[in-house]
């Protein structure tokens, strides 16, 4: 696929190439003197004209690009148990030396237990952490239902069809599923979700899991804490048990340490490598082996959240001291039971953490493990729950210092803040034949053109799990005519009526979903150009011309972020934006009504995006009603 040629005004240099000068050189002189007077200054376009994007893209698609490709399906082909896109991905996360909190790590929100006095916070750790728990065990039992997107769920997702298929051989059973219009997702990220840390190496990280390993990390007030949640023969702890402990963690009176280690795991990972060599050899291997291994992290917080936008900021950094970044996730509970999931990404997509998510919220309401009534265990916690210390020399005091000081400084930079869209949503928009995430992706369209008066890159994740090690794809929803619609939306809404409006935004809708279609099914640009420029750099072939191209970097320079959820025990998820003077959005459309959360730095503003975004459904909800639209 090409993309399309961009115009970039440059700003203005020298009036005339190299060696000549840059004003003629007698402003006086008399006839005779040049053979013409252009009244447009010889080198005016010079500065302004495009590259030649076209012809990047043809030489490339006709000669390295074709060799590029050859070799890269020959490598797939040598290595049939993955992906092709597998490999180099893993490489793009773990290489990357910037901190994960904001540049990677998103978060998402569960919705309070539906019997509010289930949400105290002792009652809903205890029962989270049981059901995450019994998660795991029915993972690794192998007696997880799998992961399954039915076209057809009278046909495929029925007591009778799983009967049949359990006797297909696992080799054929994916072409059993396909005639019954089903499609198996990749589930091989899952086993990464339990026992497993990202730790920083020089240069690129690695990915450890210890699954023998079997108990839980506690954080409170920056201190360290665990216990086993499994027992020796894999069973688990008695919910009683597991309620005493985290009483007992939740009562102790330690204040908070004077230089909290968590501050390091936000650090720049090359960093925060070298702080944690220093860490192991000041006596601390045992202690880290024990948070890296441990099943997952609990993070207690001691104060209620206020709101939406305090829900987002403490869920997506919180204040650095009582989260362990680098955690495949940390399971956050405040003092008044919200909770929400922080991930770290290298490891896996929402795909995998929204299924975790859905059954730890299903289980945890519906079967909980302890009631607010219950009476935790008589247990000595004071022997089974250890605390964690750590010996820190000088150098390590003045790396978490400076880590603090860092992290405090970042966070300061970031806003976010969020609506509700009470109007409608998925029902009234699939009754119109319109997708609803085609009409959230042109709002989002019609704010920035607004707000700013442009049409900029943007970004929406999708899922490959239909393919083995399948990753995510891009979405590109800015296209001819999301910028055509939104024009008429915003710059002319008198001009058209209703009805054209109407039919702009059902041909954005059929793109949209043609878009989506593609993406899913491995046919989108973007991984393919990626894979191909990482097989260039690893066989140290010269960079082709196509990726130093202004077209290509502006393409790839995301301001608009994107990425949806969609779920019933969600509240909201949320993540910073990707470049900085980007906005992060995630946004989910409900039944009847249609959430979004927005964060950006200094140089854009989330709220009055949020504001335009309001206006821009408000108005394509008044035209779907047939009537006029206000500028």
């Amino acid at each position: 696929m090409v993309p399309r040629l961009l115009l970039r005004a440059w700003p203005r240099g020298p009036a005339v190439g190299p060696g000549a000068p840059s004003r003629p050189l007698s402003a006086g002189s008399g006839p005779g003197q040049y053979l013409q007077r252009s009244i447009v200054p010889t080198m005016h376009y010079q500065d302004s004209l495009p590259r030649k994007t076209e012809q990047f893209c043809k030489s490339f698609e006709n000669g390295i690009g074709k060799e590029l490709h050859e070799q890269l399906v020959a490598l797939d082909k040598q290595n049939k148990h993955t992906s092709y896109i597998s490999g180099p991905w893993f490489d793009m996360y773990l290489s990357a030396r910037d901190s994960v909190v904001l540049n990677f790590n998103p978060f998402m929100a569960f919705n309070p237990d539906p019997k509010s006095e289930y949400n105290d916070q002792l009652t809903r750790a205890t029962n989270m952490t049981v059901s995450a728990i019994r998660f795991l065990k029915t993972l690794r039992a192998g007696l997880l239902e799998p992961e399954v997107f039915h076209l057809n769920p009278a046909k495929s997702d029925t007591i009778t069809f799983k009967r049949l298929i359990r006797f297909v051989p696992s080799s054929l059973s994916w072409y059993g599923a396909y005639l019954v219009n089903a499609y198996p997702l990749d589930m091989s990220q899952y086993f990464r979700l339990f026992n497993s840390t990202r730790l920083p190496k020089p240069s690129r990280d690695e990915l450890f899991t210890d699954d023998k390993a079997r108990h839980l990390l506690v954080l409170r007030k920056g201190n360290f804490y665990i216990f086993d949640v499994l027992d020796q023969d894999g069973n688990i702890v008695s919910p009683s048990e597991i309620q005493a402990h985290l009483k007992y963690i939740l009562s102790d009176s330690s204040p908070a340490p004077e230089f909290p280690l968590a501050y390091l795991t936000s650090e720049n990972r090359d960093i925060w490598a070298e702080l944690r060599q220093k860490l192991m050899s000041s006596g601390n291997e045992e202690s880290l082996r024990k948070v890296d291994s441990a099943v997952f992290c609990l993070c207690l917080d001691d104060f209620p959240i206020k709101d939406l936008v305090h829900l987002s900021h403490n869920m997506l950094h919180g204040d650095g001291t009582n989260r362990w970044f680098d955690k495949s996730f940390n399971l956050i509970i405040a003092k008044d039971g919200s909770t929400a999931v922080h991930f770290e990404h290298s490891w896996g997509d929402g795909v995998a953490v929204l299924r975790f998510f859905n059954e730890v919220f299903k289980d945890s309401t519906q079967t909980p493990a302890v009631t607010p009534q219950s009476q935790p265990a008589t247990t000595d916690s004071t022997v089974t729950v250890q605390k964690l210390n750590f010996e820190l020399t000088d150098a390590l005091k003045t790396g978490i210092t400076a880590a603090k000081e860092k992290f405090d400084a970042t966070m300061k930079t970031l806003t976010i803040d969020c609506v509700q869209f009470q109007r409608g949503g998925k029902e009234f928009l699939k009754k119109q034949k319109l997708s609803p995430d085609a009409v959230a992706q042109l709002a989002f369209q019609m704010a920035f053109l607004r707000q700013y008066g442009q049409t900029v890159a943007t970004y929406e994740s999708c899922s490959t799990a239909a393919f083995k090690h399948g990753r995510t794809e891009t979405i590109r929803p800015a296209s001819v005519y999301t910028k055509r619609c939104s024009e008429a939306f915003v710059r002319e809404p008198s001009r058209h009526s209703a009805g054209e409006l109407q039919q702009m935004m059902v041909e954005c809708s059929k793109y949209h979903g043609q878009l989506t279609k593609e993406a899913a099914m491995g046919q989108g640009f973007d991984r393919h150009l990626f894979a191909l420029r990482h097989l260039a750099a690893a066989k140290g072939i010269i960079l082709p011309e196509l990726y130093l191209d202004p077209a290509y970097g502006q393409i790839n320079h995301n301001v608009l972020s994107t990425s949806t959820l969609s779920s019933p025990a969600v509240n909201l998820g949320g993540f910073a934006p990707v470049v900085s003077d980007g906005f992060g959005v995630g946004y989910a459309v409900h039944d009847n009504w249609i959430g979004c959360n927005v964060s950006s730095y200094p140089g854009r503003n989330a709220r009055e995006f949020l504001q335009c975004v309001e206006k821009a459904l408000e108005d394509m909800f008044d035209a779907l009603e047939g009537k006029s639209i206000k500028s």
